[in-house]
């Protein structure tokens, strides 16, 4: 077997980028830029030509904007087209030219995966690594971008022999477990409660949305007193109301999609979050995403109730069930951490983190998680 030329290791796996896929941001920045330079292209034309006025600074803004719009397309593939990742038996490394990341193969707290919608079999593979709470807490991560069969190469750096099932994201992730593993426990989130952060994205879209509604009513009177004046030829005032709509519309379309993220979105990624404890990894998968922790990280379990537990806890029945967060305390070579979200805050974001939240039964999963008899651990928590 070949050995790695840094740190002389033998190469278990070796391998790189498959087809480039575009991030969501990377498609948020081209549908902005692209939608930008379009509108500004326009007025930049109803201005030189019906008005006589100077456009060049809209038309530079309307490269701008393309410009910006294609480098979020062709960036990708152009930087991942030299990239290279390896596998030995110590190290996962990540080198492009003389650029060289690794992380040891033993301090990975946990995986995650993110399947291409667009590419079958391609995902990225996240190895995250928890170090300690307080002044020092970060994450560390290696991000392995556009791998074919991430789940694959995750059960290479864990050590474990890959099953056959392996690399077909379609598959439900209960049918691409470990040889010999098997499902002890399994749930969902019951809610998806409103945090400070949800309110306040909440907040931004109605203020967003006022804005656009505002704006459509003076454009409205503006637009019909320019058309019965007949201030601009036919051609350039078609051009000048589609600018001024696709604007309005665009303003529309950011508080439509900031309302979305703050009032269905969570409640979707509730609905699509399955939570997997098997006897040997606690597994999080929710959509086209995984998170897998194997359990021999787990130091300890701490739940603690959600804001919407607390803020009903007077009204609830004497008998009724809880609904709290299990946070996992990830333990390590030299390091020990509250998951990557940290303990002692609520749990906030889309990014999946070592974190079951919103569940009821959490002293059974403590108790599995801690090596306790299921009977035994609802004895000692009662």
């Amino acid at each position: 077997m070949s050995r790695d030329s840094l740190f002389g290791e033998t190469i278990l796996w070796s391998g790189g980028p498959g087809r480039a896929t575009i991030s969501p941001v990377g498609r948020l920045v081209m549908g902005v830029g692209g939608g930008l330079s379009l509108v500004s292209l326009a007025f930049a034309v109803v201005l030189s030509t019906a008005l006589h006025f100077a456009a060049s600074g809209l038309i530079v803004f309307a490269g701008w904007c393309a410009a910006l719009a294609l480098l979020a397309y062709t960036a990708p593939r152009v930087w991942r087209s030299g990239v290279e990742y390896v596998v030995t038996d110590r190290h996962v490394i990540w080198r492009r030219g003389p650029i060289r990341r690794s992380i040891d193969r033993d301090s990975v707290s946990y995986a995650l995966i993110r399947w291409s919608a667009s590419e079958p079999g391609v995902g990225d593979l996240v190895l995250v690594r928890a170090v300690p709470t307080g002044a020092l807490r970060r994450t560390l991560r290696l991000t392995l971008s556009d791998v074919t069969a991430p789940d694959r190469v995750w059960a290479i750096v864990r050590g474990v022999a890959p099953s056959a099932s392996l690399g077909d994201g379609e598959r439900p992730l209960p049918q691409r477990l470990d040889e010999e593993e098997r499902v002890l426990w399994s749930g969902t989130p019951l809610l998806a409660p409103w945090t400070l952060r949800r309110l306040a994205t909440a907040s931004l879209a109605v203020g967003v949305g006022l804005a656009a509604v505002r704006s459509a009513g003076k454009v409205i009177p503006t637009l019909r007193r320019i058309a019965h004046l007949h201030a601009l030829p036919g051609w350039s005032l078609v051009v000048f109301v589609a600018a001024v709509a696709a604007s309005v519309l665009f303003v529309a379309a950011v508080a439509g999609g900031v309302g979305y993220l703050a009032c269905i979105r969570p409640s979707q990624l509730a609905r699509a979050t399955r939570y997997l404890v098997t006897n040997r990894r606690v597994l999080i998968c929710r959509g086209r995403e995984e998170l897998s922790l194997d359990r021999s990280r787990i130091a300890d379990v701490i739940s603690a109730p959600t804001r919407r537990a607390l803020r009903d806890g007077a009204a609830a029945n004497a008998g009724a069930t809880p609904v709290v967060d299990l946070f996992l305390v990830l333990d390590g070579p030299h390091a020990r951490a509250f998951a990557s979200s940290g303990a002692f805050r609520e749990v906030e974001g889309e990014a999946l983190v070592p974190v079951l939240a919103a569940i009821e039964d959490a002293e059974t999963v403590g108790a599995i998680l801690r090596g306790v008899a299921v009977g035994e651990g609802l004895a000692n928590a009662a």
